[in-house]
């Protein structure tokens, strides 16, 4: 299962150029069991990420344009009156797929956003008095645009908290940019096109279980508390990090430690993950936060406080 997850990361930085890191943080996040919110300027391959993957695990694929008007039922689906019948059937909305790009997630009403929720906690969604259960696995991808907030409706605490990450993805380096420039230049149409499963959804499952059964001693379960404990300490944080939190940041890690091939999570494991799974979760005093410091700039101070386990 670890060849199969690193030809994934390969062909997808075959397509997204110059963001290894935000691939390696995408696959965690999908091999923990858990939705990545992807945060980014336009143009920098957030969709091209989210499409990429469902081609390469064989995945069904659905993408949402989220916009104002969007209704709950848009999403989910609706039950349609049959006269021949005489009954309602359930006709499923494009929710029900393997891989859901729920693209400007924040330019919805929360009435509609709300609709996720059910999905992503429980895997499953209840339509006029029936519940259905999502394809498996159901990896959520919501993007956000970072710097646009005209007509948007702020993601609420309990919505963000549905996310196991939240991935911010730059601009490319320069080496990243003149690939992008030279595969425009030198190859016609979507490179995403010219892909070819290298997995299929049951083995993203099986990946999945085994990541669930790497260890965890209690010295890095304690590792993680003192981190979690020390962001609701810390006097620039009006809001801590919860014990949900805290099992997000063992999900998270227990993959990293599958990524490098182990069987078992140290402390290192936690460090490289613990910033995006704790940034949104976490709310700064509004003086902090008019001074323009940042959440991650937080995080890194509570990690040197709490120091690493020897």
């Amino acid at each position: 299962m670890q060849d199969a997850v690193s030809q994934l990361s390969n062909q997808l930085e075959n397509v997204v150029f110059g963001q290894s890191t935000v691939i390696r943080q995408f696959l965690i996040a999908l091999l923990a069991g858990g939705h990545v919110l992807l945060e980014g300027v336009p143009g920098v391959g957030k969709t091209r990420l989210a499409k990429g993957l469902a081609t390469l695990v064989a995945g069904r694929y659905s993408r949402i344009q989220f916009t104002p008007d969007l209704m709950p039922s848009d999403v989910l689906g609706n039950a349609v009156y049959y006269g021949t019948t005489a009954d309602f059937e359930v006709k499923q909305g494009p929710i029900f797929a393997n891989i859901l790009l729920a693209d400007e997630v924040n330019r919805t009403p929360p009435k509609t956003q709300s609709a996720l929720l059910e999905a992503m906690e429980e895997r499953q969604v209840s339509i006029y008095g029936k519940t259905l259960l999502l394809p498996r696995p159901f990896f959520v991808v919501a993007t956000q645009n970072p710097i646009e907030y005209e007509g948007t409706y702020p993601l609420p605490e309990a919505q963000l908290d549905r996310f196991l990450m939240q991935i911010r993805i730059e601009y490319p380096d320069v080496d990243g940019e003149m690939q992008v420039l030279r595969h425009h230049r030198d190859e016609a149409g979507d490179p995403i096109t010219r892909l070819a499963a290298v997995a299929s959804p049951d083995d993203v499952l099986q990946a999945m279980n085994q990541v669930s059964h790497v260890t965890v001693s209690d010295e890095v379960l304690r590792y993680i508390v003192d981190l979690v404990r020390a962001t609701r300490e810390d006097e620039r944080v009006s809001l801590g990090a919860s014990p949900r939190a805290a099992t997000a940041v063992l999900d998270a890690a227990k993959a990293v430690a599958f990524l490098q091939g182990r069987a078992y999570v140290i402390p290192d494991d936690v460090l490289e993950i613990l910033a995006p799974v704790l940034r949104h979760r976490l709310i700064l005093n509004p003086s902090i936060e008019l001074e323009g410091t940042l959440v991650d700039v937080v995080l890194q101070a509570v990690v040197e406080k709490v120091g690493v386990p020897r």
